[in-house]
C-alpha cells in the first residue's frame, strides 16, 4: 500500500477516569525541566467505526474509523504492533463515505475480513481537552487528551447511549524522552485517581470486546 500523509506508529497509554476526576496541571513534572505545558485546547470529534457483522477486526485488535474534527480528520486504520503501540494508516475523508471504507485500507485487512463486507458498527462523539507537553527543543513531545465520550452502537435500537471519560497519553516523537515522559505522566495520573483502561480501545468498550 502507498502510505498516506499522517501514517505513523502510535504509542499511547489509556486511563479510565471518574466524572469528577481533576486533570493534573503537569507543570511540576521533572521531565519538563521548567518548561510550561501548552494551554488546554478543546476540540470535538465524531468517529464512525467500521467492522464486519461478526466483528472480525476488533477481535484482532484492529480498528477502522472515519473521523471528522481535529487536526487529523479522515480515515484511520490502526493495526497492533506491540504493547501500547499500533501502526496507524490514514486516508482522506473523500476516499470513502459514511457507508463504505476506502478500498486501499480495506485491502490491508482482507485476510481477516475474508470477503465479508465492512459496515458501520458504532458512532462515537468525543469532547476532547488536549494538553501538549514540550521537549527540550520546545516542540510538543507528549499529548494528554481528556475525553468525554458518548457512543451509540448500531443494530441495537433499544440500547441506551454509553458515556464515559478516559485519558489518552500519546508520545508525539519516537525519541526516548517521549517514552520517559509518557511513563511520568502516567504515574501522575494514577496518583490523581485515574486507572489503567480496562479496554484496549474505545470501540472495544462499546462492543464489550476487551
Amino acid at each position: 500500500m502507498t502510505t498516506s500523509k499522517g501514517d505513523h506508529l502510535e504509542t499511547e497509554q489509556k486511563y479510565d477516569a471518574d466524572a469528577d476526576f481533576v486533570l493534573p496541571k503537569f507543570g511540576s513534572l521533572p521531565d519538563l525541566g521548567g518548561r510550561r505545558p501548552a494551554d488546554p485546547k478543546r476540540i470535538y470529534l465524531s468517529a464512525t467505526y467500521f467492522d464486519t457483522e461478526d466483528f472480525a477486526l476488533i477481535q484482532h485488535k484492529i480498528t477502522l474509523r472515519r473521523r471528522v474534527g481535529g487536526d487529523d480528520e479522515g480515515w484511520h486504520l490502526k493495526l497492533p504492533v506491540r504493547k501500547d503501540t499500533r501502526q496507524e494508516l490514514h486516508a482522506p475523508l473523500d476516499e470513502g463515505d459514511s457507508g463504505s471504507a476506502p478500498a486501499r485500507l480495506a485491502d490491508q485487512v482482507k485476510d481477516i475480513t475474508a470477503g465479508r463486507p465492512l459496515r458501520p458498527v458504532a458512532i462515537l462523539d468525543t469532547e476532547r481537552t488536549v494538553v501538549t507537553l514540550p521537549g527540550p527543543s520546545g516542540d510538543p513531545l507528549v499529548e494528554v487528551a481528556d475525553d468525554l465520550v458518548t457512543a451509540i452502537r448500531f443494530g441495537e435500537p433499544d440500547s441506551e447511549p454509553m458515556r464515559w471519560r478516559e485519558i489518552e497519553v500519546e508520545a508525539l516523537s519516537p525519541d526516548s524522552g517521549a517514552t520517559a515522559m509518557l511513563e511520568s505522566v502516567g504515574k501522575v495520573l494514577r496518583e490523581a485517581g485515574a486507572r489503567p483502561s480496562a479496554s484496549g480501545s474505545k470501540l472495544a468498550r462499546v462492543l464489550n470486546a476487551g
